[in-house]
């Protein structure tokens, strides 16, 4: 059975996210959660006190597998200078989503000074939008495919998050992805970027997110995806890359079915005990 989790979001998160730390580790302990790790969301330094108080709060908290890490969002170069400027209007919990040039360079927001400072042991780097573009399946498939080998080849990035998965325009009168971007055929992508991906990350020791609640669990995404998508980890585990674990919970309790997960895992043989740290 799945027995660790490295992708945890607590109250102290940016996005709403609203489990406390006391709920996790009784809940971790109960679901027989023995290494796991909180990375609440960081973007860009507007949400450097969010990290601050979940640091502050992992401190007061710890018990023997729990573990300090992080989840920054690949941006770009363009909107840190920006908001480091103060060259913005509104809200920029999530940094500035339009208005930036198309295929500008990437970036994540923290460097080594902050992860030592506040003793972070890993970094999950998400892909989680579209760059400045419109929104079509070429367009989608290349710049996401751009910035998961952005992460993939980072030197402070040990995870890539969630790979292919995707929140935007598309959904149906029954609130699910089932055709646009990759949703009605997970092979408009081609192998060849599966390749380079997997080479990218075995290159780079990095590691591969089997995302539960985002994707393998997800409401929001068909059957028919989540076959292909499985079907796709069992090629990237041929491939060599190895994979971590992440229930992406960002609930009020540890409410993920590891259960379910491991059978569809099992079902398609994608086994491995996920250890991490």
């Amino acid at each position: 059975m799945i027995n660790n989790d490295y992708h945890i979001h607590t109250n102290n998160s940016c996005d709403g996210a609203s489990m406390p730390y006391e709920v996790l580790i009784k809940k971790a302990k109960e679901k027989g959660i023995k290494d796991y790790g909180v990375t609440d969301h960081i973007h860009t330094p507007y949400n450097f006190p969010d990290i601050i108080k979940s640091h502050q709060a992992f401190l007061k908290n710890k018990v023997p597998g729990m573990h300090f890490g992080v989840e920054v969002s690949s941006v770009t170069t363009w909107e840190l200078n920006k908001i480091s400027k103060g060259d913005y209007e509104g809200n920029i919990t999530y940094g500035i989503r339009e208005g930036g040039p198309k295929e500008t360079n990437l970036a994540i927001a923290i460097d080594e000074v902050f992860i030592k400072k506040y003793d972070i042991e890993f970094v999950v780097g998400g892909t989680h939008w579209l760059m400045y573009q419109e929104y079509t399946r070429e367009n989608l498939i290349k710049d996401y495919h751009r910035q998961n080998m952005f992460l993939a080849t980072h030197p402070l990035v040990n995870i890539v998050a969630h790979p292919w998965w995707y929140m935007g325009p598309y959904k149906n009168k029954e609130n699910q992805y089932a055709t646009l971007p990759w949703f009605d055929d997970f092979t408009v992508i081609p192998n060849s970027i599966h390749k380079e991906f997997a080479n990218a990350l075995i290159e780079n020791n990095s590691y591969h997110e089997i995302n539960l609640g985002a994707i393998v669990l997800s409401p929001a995404y068909t059957e028919k995806f989540k076959v292909q998508y499985l079907d796709y980890l069992f090629y990237m585990k041929s491939l060599g890359v190895k994979f971590s674990i992440g229930s992406d919970c960002h609930n009020a309790t540890y409410d993920i079915n590891f259960k379910k997960a491991n059978e569809m895992l099992d079902e398609f043989s994608i086994t491995s005990d996920f250890s991490l740290l």
